[in-house]
């Protein structure tokens, strides 16, 4: 097994640790219901994106409490 000949600098190793950084998620309030949501996606809450209903939300919860 090799082994190193010098130790890596504490530069060298926290440059390659920077690579693992958690970053928070980008969320965006939803005009419709003022809930968080995702950029570029339908809300989750009310099923609109754009101004305009993609996503009925209704059916779905009506469905949930049937089970």
């Amino acid at each position: 097994m090799s082994v190193p000949k010098q130790r890596h600098t504490k530069t060298r190793r926290d440059r390659k640790r920077k690579r693992f950084e958690l970053k928070p998620v980008a969320t965006q309030v939803c005009p419709k219901c003022g809930k968080p949501a995702l950029p570029h996606r339908a809300c989750s809450a009310c099923g609109f994106y754009k101004g305009r209903e993609v996503v009925n939300t209704l059916k779905k919860n009506s469905s949930e409490s049937k089970k």
